[in-house]
C-alpha cells in the first residue's frame, strides 16, 4: 500500500513481554494492523452500600479493577504478494503462536514440573511468566494478564496453513495492588495513573449556568 510523502506515521499497538524484576525485555510484539475498537471497563472498588457505614460510602479501596477488550486482525495477502518465505511456507502460524505463547507455560518448564514431580518434590511453584505490556499509543502503556483468548481463523492456503484470521483478547490492567509498588509493573501502573491525572488537568471546566443553576449549596 502506497502513502503519500510526507504523511504522518501512524503509531502500532502492540504488547511487550519484559522481566519484572529487571530490564529485560523478552519480546516485542508489534500488531499488524490497530484495531477498529478498543473497549474498556472499570470495576470500582468501594465499600458496599449494604454495608451502613455512612463514613465509609464515599471510601475507594483502591484502584478499579479495568479490563480492555480489542480484536486483532491478521492477514498475510502483503507477504503472499511480496512472496516472503515464511509466509508462503507457514502462513499466519508464526504470527499466532508468538501470541499464544504469552498464555502458555514452556515446554521447558513442564518438563522440569514432570521431572520434579516424580523426584518426589513436596511443592513445585507454578511457572512465573513475564510482564505483559500492552501500549497503545504513548499515553496506555499498561502492564495486564491476558484473561480470555480466542481466535478465528478466516482462510486458509492450499497447505490448510491460515493466511487471514482474527485475535480477540481479554486483558484486566494490574495495578499496583496486584504487583506492590517496588515492581517494574508497579512502576508502570502508576505512571499511568498519573498520566491520567495529567490529562485530567487539561480539560476545560463547564460552570453551574450551563446546568441552568447557580451552584450547589
Amino acid at each position: 500500500m502506497t502513502t503519500f510523502p510526507g504523511s504522518p506515521k501512524v503509531l502500532r499497538g502492540g504488547i511487550v513481554l519484559l522481566d519484572n524484576a529487571s530490564p529485560i525485555v523478552h519480546r516485542i510484539i508489534a500488531l499488524q494492523y490497530n484495531p477498529d475498537t478498543l473497549t474498556r471497563s472499570l470495576q470500582i472498588k468501594g465499600v458496599s452500600a449494604e454495608s451502613g457505614d455512612h463514613l465509609e460510602a464515599l471510601r475507594l479501596k483502591g484502584a478499579p479493577v479495568e479490563t480492555i477488550q480489542v480484536e486483532v486482525e491478521l492477514d498475510a495477502s502483503d507477504q503472499l504478494e511480496a512472496k516472503d518465505a515464511n509466509t508462503i511456507e507457514l502462513g499466519l502460524h508464526p504470527q499466532l503462536a508468538v501470541l499464544e505463547g504469552i498464555i502458555y507455560p514452556t515446554s521447558e518448564h513442564l518438563y522440569t514440573h514432570r521431572s520434579d514431580a516424580a523426584s518426589g518434590a513436596i511443592e513445585i511453584a507454578p511457572m512465573q511468566g513475564p510482564l505483559t505490556v500492552f501500549i497503545f499509543g504513548p499515553k496506555r502503556i499498561v502492564p495486564v494478564r491476558i484473561t480470555e483468548f480466542s481466535i478465528t481463523e478466516d482462510a486458509f492456503d492450499i497447505n490448510l496453513n491460515p493466511i487471514r484470521a482474527k485475535v480477540n483478547l481479554s486483558m484486566r490492567v494490574l495495578s499496583v495492588d496486584d504487583l506492590g509498588f517496588e515492581s517494574r509493573g508497579g512502576g508502570l501502573f502508576m505512571a499511568y495513573l498519573e498520566a491520567k491525572e495529567q490529562l485530567a488537568g487539561k480539560f476545560n471546566e463547564g460552570q453551574f449556568g450551563e446546568f441552568g443553576i447557580k451552584g450547589i449549596f
